[in-house]
């Protein structure tokens, strides 16, 4: 796969639709090899397929760093913990298998409400959806529960007094994840790694004509 020709768009829609329940990658690979990129095409490239391919990672590293500026905060960590699931709910894969991990939770004690918690289902003209499924959480569209989750985390971060604190938290998180991006190298793993991810993509779209 060429990075060079991959949009920040289209990188922000394949973080949307990946799974991100896969463990991350060993530290040994992660701090394997670094080089200096030789031309900003290179870096470009390079910054992509590593954003793409070590995400779990960068996610628990950027996690890790806000865990240590909040140690003496502890609502703030909550508040942290919030707006991580409502940015993590916009990620079609982790939505899905959150509602579904939580219905079936629910189904051990309640039946009826566990029924009521089911997506409702998309009409089938032709053997074919009439329309784009929309995602659902618990039954109800997603974007209640990340409107929730984002109201109750502002509100958290207004009484926790550390706004401040996780805005230099996540720059420095960020800025560490761009470093590593930049001067990792791919290796052939990662390669064959986005091959497969592209081959599911594609087989998945077509299981569903």
């Amino acid at each position: 796969m060429d990075w060079g020709n991959v949009t920040a768009e289209d990188l922000i829609d394949a973080l949307r639709e990946v799974d991100w329940s896969s463990p991350p990658r060993p530290l040994s690979e992660f701090f394997s090899r670094f080089t200096i990129p030789r031309s900003y095409a290179k870096w470009n490239s390079r910054l992509k397929c590593n954003f793409y391919y070590y995400r779990t990672n960068y996610f628990i590293m950027i996690v890790f760093i806000l865990g240590l500026g909040f140690l003496r905060r502890p609502l703030a960590i909550v508040a942290a913990a919030l707006t991580a699931l409502s940015i993590a709910f916009l990620n079609d894969s982790f939505a899905g298998t959150f509602s579904e991990k939580v219905t079936r939770t629910v189904r051990q004690f309640s039946p009826h409400l566990a029924a009521k918690m089911r997506p409702p289902l998309t009409p089938v003209i032709r053997g074919r959806p009439s329309a784009k499924r929309a995602i659902h959480i618990c039954g109800r569209p997603r974007w209640v529960f990340v409107f929730i989750f984002s109201s109750v985390s502002f509100i958290l971060w207004f009484v926790s007094c550390g706004l401040l604190t996780v805005l230099y938290a996540v720059a420095i998180g960020l800025l560490a994840t761009v470093i590593h991006a930049s001067f990792r190298t791919p290796n052939l793993k990662a390669r064959l790694n986005t091959f497969r991810e592209e081959f599911r993509a594609v087989w998945r779209n077509y299981s569903e004509l």
